[in-house]
């Protein structure tokens, strides 16, 4: 299989789909991989470490796209769309349930999108996902701690406090893997936080891994109103798979916050937590709305692309790898886990909650690719 990795052009995205060591393991397999010059440069990987492991080095974006999978990290840009093929692989995050002018697109190239934040494990984990996830829910306290500053229009407020004064309030809507990253660096920055979800199970879990200094609520509207406003930093964290996110905090409980607090909406890929979120770049990371602090940055892992890409490629490999060698009937066919990752095929939507999102008929994979037995 001839497999393209194109240069990243999403405004301040720096990974790129696959670091010279995952090469190396493609090729020794003898495929064929084309990386577009200069992909990796801003992460320190270079054209030459490229070509040590075995890839073809191209100017040409064509050339890239013209392989039989393109392997990216962020969904494709209009541009990229255009390039796209009937029977040709695309396996990268897509996050398509809010964005159906893109889901459109793709159905239209008639190629196979396989999103990497809807396959599944036999725990019923999201692997590929996970990465992305522990990098931006350590990265959304950073990012909070930051935006409580004066200068970012924030209350002014250090999140550990130091001796003599109280330490910032942190909520954390949503225990999953970007929850328990945020309410791990928050602890360790000495902040107060509860962490909010509707799993009692997972509620308890948390309560046995952080012990008391962690304080877990069941969420419900009630306990939602109360913990975000008065709490300064809220962290967005929910996810349903391949799902828009619910508007769990509305405009309204916004204007009850405190003035300078700040909210980070980790969800914003998937349409956001909050009710008042709208996309932000790393170069205009912020907006104030109702005197609140609003970080909604959607590729949040981008801003440490070198870290975000290494860990991204230790989950995605062996499922590019599995596409390479097997080809994508087999693969699909032989693995029920990457088979939820199949989101758009041949013009037609294949995962049920993007179809019911974007309002266009769901087709299930058996119909394209039956189950081996």
């Amino acid at each position: 299989m001839r497999i393209g990795v194109p240069r990243e052009i999403k405004k301040d995205e720096n990974r790129i789909g696959l670091t010279p060591t995952s090469v190396r393991e493609i090729t020794n397999f003898g495929h064929e991989v084309v990386v577009e010059k200069d992909a990796g440069l801003n992460i320190g990987l270079f054209d030459a470490d490229y070509e040590s492991a075995g890839a073809t080095i191209s100017t040409s974006v064509e050339e890239v796209f013209a392989a039989d999978m393109i392997v990216k990290v962020k969904e494709p840009q209009m541009v990229e769309v255009e390039r796209l093929r009937p029977g040709q692989v695309l396996f990268t995050y897509l996050h398509l349930a809010p964005a159906p002018e893109l889901t459109c697109a793709l159905m239209a190239s008639g190629c196979t999108a396989i999103a990497y934040e809807t396959v599944t494990d036999a725990s019923g984990g999201l692997p590929l996902l996970a990465p992305m996830s522990e990098v931006a829910g350590r990265m959304s306290i950073q990012a909070g701690a930051h935006s409580l500053e004066i200068a970012q229009g924030g209350r002014g407020s250090l999140l550990g406090g130091v001796p003599g004064t109280p330490p910032a309030k942190v909520t954390v809507l949503g225990g999953g893997v970007v929850g328990m990253n945020a309410a791990r660096v928050a602890l360790g920055m000495g902040a107060e936080v509860a962490l909010l979800d509707i799993n009692l199970r997972r509620l308890a879990e948390l309560d046995l891994f952080f012990g008391p200094a962690l304080t877990t609520v069941f969420s419900t509207t009630d306990t939602v109103y109360t913990n975000v406003t008065t709490s300064d930093v809220v962290i967005g964290a929910v996810l349903v798979p391949g799902k828009t996110t619910p508007k769990l905090v509305t405009r309204d409980m916004i204007k009850d916050m405190q003035r300078g607090s700040v909210v980070v909406d980790v969800a914003i890929d998937q349409g956001g937590v909050f009710e008042t979120s709208r996309p932000t770049t790393h170069t205009k990371p912020i907006y104030v709305e109702h005197d609140v602090v609003h970080y909604c940055v959607a590729n949040m892992p981008g801003a440490v692309a070198r870290t975000s890409t290494f860990a991204l490629n230790n989950a995605t490999l062996p499922y590019t790898l599995a596409l390479a060698n097997k080809g994508l009937t087999q693969a699909l066919s032989e693995d029920v886990h990457l088979r939820e990752g199949l989101n758009v095929h041949d013009g037609k939507i294949t995962y049920a909650a993007v179809a019911e999102a974007v309002g266009e008929p769901h087709h299930v994979v058996e119909e394209y690719f039956p189950l081996s037995r």
